[in-house]
């Protein structure tokens, strides 16, 4: 195995040498497009001619080139059919400073006619979509489970005024009932040659108001892999008819990355996705879709390795600043090829909350191999799974200062090896952590919630050299290996699930208030591994019990931000000690017997809180933020 992933390596390493060699031709000039909804595509792209598509300009830009789109909504698909040079050396586009730019996936249709209750009915000719038809299309891919188990879901949606209906299981629901005001009903048929679409319009005449329905798959997505270096910027992107994104699989999403190198997406609006709004995906190839199985995915990273996956070649990617909503699977996807990337300063939120169907890809955040990746500084909530899920191979990966609350699950790891960081963390839905995973560190975490856990997994997965995607060998996932230092538990936090399991685990510099239950059980596992793994109990040092200490933890959303009201006291800074946590007081994880660093290789240090205030090296406050007093205090976590 260890040679066959040896090989593979080095085939990639070859991909990388001739993506850079490529890489070193510049062009003499560069050039600003510019594009408007009252512009002529045989313009030549000046301020003055300016084109009227997107991908009009997208044609004509070179490495070094802008495209500024200017005020008004587009109707197109980009599909960029080239990518920059380097970071210095990128296609950037732009929505112009200050004005409001809209794409969407979706056309507007006239010609409803009114039917029985609150249904209307359009027809129209299968030519209106061209060579995709979403209403024809079905969502489908490995680990895709619509429920019930036979039930059909189509790639289209219909919009009213920007808000997206519910797909209907049969044509009876929207033809013989009133609609629901809060989740109103549409359905379709293709026979022949025409596609009728029946929909639910609460007290309203579609004709007379915006009615749209997804006619595109994607936004902007590249149609080959190796489209590097583009930033895409200020964009209100949405409407968009997405497949399932399983990892096996080529993941597309509203807009995406295609296997490619150094995107930087920033600023935007993404909503209304059927699956996915941003992908950092796979590439897609003949084995997709063929059988979702861990050996199946095994395969993939062969495949993968083979195709480019080293951090000279694929991802490296900086998501920022963006919110995401409305998609019934991810905000965020990537498989393999969200290595090496910075995702901060998004707000996620409304994600698989309607539960149109289930599957086992959907999250605010959902990475395989996430190595080296750092998410921070989001705000997720309301993700109807997990906020943040790193499934295989989350090597390295800091998840780190983030706002989380609302979501089913607020962060799972599942079969990783890690060295992964948690820190600096406010986790305040029921459940705060669930770990099916090992070598992580939990510190200077917010943590109001249960942490559930995975005490055995007998699936191999990947672990890899430091910083690199060199996969070493594959591994069984014993629960354990966790240390939690330095975390504020309040409310329902309990760890009392991490009282025995197979690897170590240990606690120290923790404070635990009314309401919290720590791990002490003289419980036996009841998971019994055939003797391969001796359960342990977790060992606890210099834990700070305040059982009636009341935090009165309370999360007020207001229109300018988010702010924390909650109860603190300075005296946890004298009643017990801490230490700064840095790369020499964290053990290694274990598996793969790695040092818990940053993805440079320097030294970790948690030497800043939440807010970004400098720690006190001595004896840092528990919890993720400095307490510089005593009692009640407001304190604004998230700007709008």
């Amino acid at each position: 195995m260890k040679n066959f992933f040896t090989a593979l390596f080095a085939c990639s390493s070859l991909i990388a040498f001739a993506q850079n060699k490529s890489a070193n031709s510049k062009p003499v000039k560069y050039h600003e497009y510019h594009v408007s909804v009252n512009g002529n595509d045989n313009n030549d792209g000046s301020a003055m001619k300016p084109l009227k598509s997107i991908m009009a300009a997208a044609n004509k830009a070179m490495p070094g080139d802008v495209v500024t789109v200017h005020a008004g909504t587009y109707r197109e698909s980009i599909v960029p059919p080239r990518g920059g040079n380097s970071d210095k050396e990128r296609i950037t586009y732009q929505a112009a400073k200050g004005e409001q730019v809209t794409i969407k996936g979706s056309e507007v249709v006239k010609g409803w006619q009114k039917q029985d209750h609150d249904t209307w009915m359009v027809k129209l000719p299968n030519s209106f979509f061209g060579s995709f038809n979403p209403y024809k299309e079905r969502i489908h891919g490995d680990w895709f489970a619509p429920k019930p188990k036979d039930r059909v879901y189509l790639r289209g949606a219909v919009y009213l005024n920007d808000k997206w209906l519910m797909e209907a299981e049969k044509k009876e629901e929207v033809l013989n009932a009133d609609a629901d005001e809060k989740n109103p009903l549409w359905c379709a048929t293709v026979e022949g040659d025409s596609t009728t679409i029946y929909a639910q319009f609460k007290n309203a005449d579609p004709n007379k108001e915006l009615a749209e329905i997804n006619v595109r798959q994607t936004v902007f997505y590249p149609a080959v892999p190796f489209i590097n270096f583009l930033t895409v910027r200020g964009f209100t992107m949405e409407q968009a008819a997405t497949n399932w994104a399983p990892p096996t699989a080529e993941q597309q999403g509203l807009i995406g990355t295609n296997w490619s190198k150094g995107w930087i997406i920033e600023n935007n609006t993404i909503r209304y996705s059927k699956c996915s709004g941003i992908a950092l995906g796979k590439h897609g190839d003949e084995h997709d879709n063929k059988k979702g199985t861990t050996e199946e995915y095994v395969e993939t990273i062969k495949r993968a390795l083979a195709f480019g996956w080293n951090k000279g070649t694929i991802g490296g990617h900086i998501v920022r600043n963006n919110t995401i909503s409305d998609c019934e699977q991810t905000g965020i996807v990537g498989s393999m090829g969200c290595s090496f990337s910075i995702v901060e300063g998004n707000t996620i939120h409304d994600i698989f909350i309607k539960h149109l169907y289930e599957g086992a890809e959907q999250a605010g955040i959902k990475f395989h191999g996430a190595v080296d990746v750092q998410i921070r500084n989001n705000h997720i909530y309301r993700s109807g799974y997990w906020g943040i899920w790193l499934d295989w191979m989350a090597q390295g990966a800091q998840i780190k200062n983030n706002l989380m609350h609302d979501n089913n699950e607020d962060v799972f790891c599942e079969v990783d090896h890690g060295p992964i960081l948690i820190s600096n963390n406010i986790l305040l839905s029921k459940v705060s952590l669930y770990v099916n995973s090992s070598g992580l560190a939990v510190v200077h975490n917010l943590i109001g919630g249960k942490l559930k856990v995975g005490f055995y997994d007998g699936r191999l997965t990947p672990y890899h050299k430091p910083h690199s995607t060199f996969v070493v060998d594959l591994h069984d996932n014993p629960g354990g290996d966790v240390q939690f230092v330095n975390n504020l538990f309040v409310d329902s936090a309990d760890v009392s699930k991490y009282a025995k399991t197979y690897l170590p685990v240990s606690f120290d510099g923790n404070v635990y208030t009314k309401g919290t239950v720590r791990a002490i059980s003289n419980d036996p596992l009841k998971f019994n591994e055939k003797g391969k793994y001796k359960e342990q109990a977790a060992v606890e040092q210099n834990a700070l019990v305040k059982n009636d200490f009341d935090v009165a933890l309370r999360l007020v959303i207001e229109n300018v931000g988010v702010y924390l009201e909650i109860n603190l006291d300075k005296k946890w800074l004298t009643e017990q000690n801490r230490q700064l946590v840095t790369t020499q007081t964290l053990k290694p994880a274990i598996v793969p017997n790695l040092p818990f660093e940053n993805s440079d290789g320097s030294v970790l240090k948690i030497d800043a809180d939440y807010l970004g205030n400098k720690r006190n090296a001595v004896n840092p406050s528990p919890g993720p933020f400095e307490i510089l007093k005593t009692g009640k205090q407001t304190i604004k976590v998230w700007t709008k």
